[in-house]
């Protein structure tokens, strides 16, 4: 445990007696309910002391502490050092904030909340070189900003540890902005943003609040953001937050605030005036006259210390994900590359810059890492040693084209970012890939004849939930089956994979027992367009475009059409379940669903040749082709689609 008990000395240099004593009688009123049954064994100053006394402390059940110097400083003066002096190590996560928590943080401060410290490390110049810095973002744009590097060149660095997200927001309130994407608008249209300032509503009374019986953990001051300068009127006067900045002295803020009084109108009352006197006052107060800001640098030029401190530190606030402490990790040791840049922009290259659009995380690239690497697959902090890590700095390179690979692949079946229902589904796939140099982008024999045996092995774990939950088990099976067929056969091992995985009661195929589950997929649901496929193999459904079509259309299964038809209520809610099952759904390609829909559908499924009616499973009865026989067409057409996928996974499973 360690203590902290700062004391400040008055302008003579004299301490403050009163202050000294309420803060020792809190901290050892804080000491008695820690250390009932232990016993103080050292308090020291001196790090060293310390740790020399905390072993002994934990055999002797005894509390080793150490009194640390905090010390304070105000808004203003931190705003002007950060990116100036003030940087972010590699090992901090991106800036996450919204708005509203931005507005929160500001109206913390106006009243007079802790908002909690922060935590520095100074760098010493030596070790500039050791790490990759980055600038504070002060002109957020929400969905995946990430933070320049900085040239830190004849500067003396410090950088933050804990309070990042803070400092990001008090930045972009008073000298940034934010941009948001409007509601319902399109990502890639720039008129879809706005740049929005951070504003105050100086007639908006902090008690008003209250006076209405709000909550006392509700907003109090009038901070909004806003894309443009509001208009004021005779309730609302608004102040750009960061103008309080050109106030550096006493005499500019008066003058201010009287150029502010003189242009009001002279009917406001005395009331409102003083709000807009007080609310002026108190931002004043808060950036440029109190020291809010409290803070602890650590001097110690350990990187295992710094590291440590640093996971300790964000084990609260804005929650980090496992990725954002493994990543600190990785980047303070790779040494080749820019690990933090290498795998955001690999994520990004992966999601956003193939032919089909991704979901992947940061978590998928560093599993995916120790899978392709053949370590321990178990996605945990202690796999992630030294020396794994540089086995994977340099796989890296390999393990990139892999990914790549991989997802070109997986999308060229028609899956993406809609369809993928487990990315560690891929992980067999990835491995295959890279251990067998292949790329089956080609149109070689081999290539056509392993893309078919990868869409029926990935369609089949994906329907099954085969990688669902816990699946380490199911990618070390895979990975070690992949391994060992490759010694003899260069073919993707997908009838080896899913017997291994069935017998460790994983299903990636389907048999009698199962297929039952496909016919509970209906249209609209995200894994329609895998049950569809299945009816097509080998077909590159993400290179040619599809539609999900309803063989017998919607539109004829309406009910005032049926009661017109004079169809019994009985077999209109009879027709109207059936119309979106699997059975009435098939995959057309663009031009054919625009053929179909330009056609009465009486005239089109007829004209249809033999070879579209099997490929597609239609009844060969054509008494069942119209709307009022379509559960009679459903159920006929659902048992050809059983006897094609237990024929296409019989062919190459020995079910057991």
């Amino acid at each position: 445990m360690k203590g902290n008990m700062p004391a400040k000395a008055t302008d003579n240099g004299e301490f403050d007696v009163d202050q000294l004593r309420n803060k020792s009688e809190t901290l050892i009123s804080e000491l008695n309910e820690f250390m009932q049954g232990y016993r103080i064994l050292c308090v020291t100053p001196v790090i060293e002391s310390e740790s020399m006394w905390e072993r002994y402390a934990e055999n002797g059940q005894g509390v080793a502490l150490r009194i640390e110097a905090y010390s304070s400083t105000k808004i203003s003066g931190i705003v002007d050092r950060i990116n100036n002096s003030i940087f972010l190590p590699a090992i901090q996560r991106p800036y996450v904030w919204e708005t509203s928590q931005i507005v929160a943080l500001f109206d913390s401060l106006l009243k007079g909340y802790p908002i909690s410290s922060f935590l520095f490390w100074e760098l010493d110049e030596t070790r500039r070189a050791d790490w990759e810095i980055y600038k504070f973002i002060d002109n957020f744009r929400q969905g995946g900003m990430h933070n320049e590097l900085a040239e830190t060149d004849g500067r003396e660095i410090t950088l933050v540890l804990d309070g990042q997200q803070r400092l990001t927001s008090l930045l972009i309130g008073l000298r940034g902005t934010y941009t948001t994407r409007r509601k319902y608008a399109r990502k890639k249209n720039p008129d879809a943003w706005t740049k929005q300032r951070l504003y105050l509503d100086l007639l908006k009374s902090p008690k008003s609040d209250d006076e209405d019986g709000e909550s006392d953990i509700g907003i109090s001051y009038g901070l909004k953001f806003f894309e443009h300068m509001p208009l004021n009127s005779s309730d609302h006067l608004w102040f750009k937050v960061g103008a309080i900045l050109d106030c550096t002295s006493d005499d500019a803020f008066y003058a201010m605030v009287d150029g502010i009084i003189d242009d009001l109108p002279k009917e406001l009352t005395r009331f409102e005036k003083r709000t807009i006197e007080q609310n002026l006052d108190r931002l004043y107060r808060v950036v440029w006259k109190d020291d809010v800001i409290a803070y602890y640098t650590e001097k110690d030029q350990s990187l295992d210390r710094v590291l440590d401190i640093f996971i300790r530190a964000n084990d609260g606030g804005t929650k980090l994900s496992k990725s954002d402490l493994l990543l600190s990790m990785i980047t303070s040791k790779w040494k080749g590359v820019s690990a933090r840049q290498e795998i955001f922009d690999l994520v990004d290259y992966l999601n956003d810059g193939l032919d089909a659009r991704n979901d992947l995380s940061k978590d998928f690239l560093m599993k995916a890492s120790l899978v392709l690497s053949d370590l321990d697959v178990t996605y945990k902090v202690n796999n992630f040693t030294n020396l794994n890590l540089s086995i994977i700095e340099d796989n890296w390179p390999k393990i990139k084209k892999t990914l790549e690979a991989t997802l070109r692949l997986v999308n060229s079946l028609g899956i993406d970012k809609e369809t993928l229902t487990s990315t560690n589904a891929l992980m067999p796939i990835a491995y295959y890939l890279h251990n067998s140099g292949q790329t089956l982008d080609g149109t070689s024999a081999f290539d056509a004849r392993n893309a078919v045996l990868v869409q029926k092995f990935l369609l089949g774990s994906l329907l099954n939930g085969a990688f669902s939950g816990t699946s380490d088990q199911a990618i070390s099976v895979s990975r070690g089956l992949i391994k060992e067929t490759l010694r003899t056969n260069d073919d993707f091992p997908a009838s080896e994979l899913i017997l291994g995985l069935a017998r460790r009661g994983r299903l990636a195929s389907f048999n009698e027992d199962n297929i039952h589950s496909l016919f509970e997929i209906s249209y609209g649901k995200r894994n329609c367009f895998l049950a569809l496929s299945l009816l097509y193999e080998g077909q590159p459904w993400g290179t040619t475009g599809y539609h999900i079509d309803h063989i017998i259309p919607r539109s004829l299964a309406n009910r005032d059409k049926l009661m017109a038809m004079n169809i019994p209520e009985h077999k209109i809610v009879e027709i109207l379940a059936s119309v979106d099952r699997l059975g009435n759904l098939q995959l057309l390609l663009g031009r054919e669903n625009r053929e179909k829909s330009d056609t009465p559908f009486e005239h089109w499924i007829v004209s249809r040749d033999e070879e579209f009616v099997q490929k597609q499973m239609i009844p060969e009865d054509q008494s069942l082709w119209n709307v009022e026989k379509l559960p009679e067409f459903v159920r006929e057409r659902e048992k050809n689609i059983s006897k094609r996928i237990n024929s296409q996974y019989g062919r190459s499973l020995p079910f057991e």
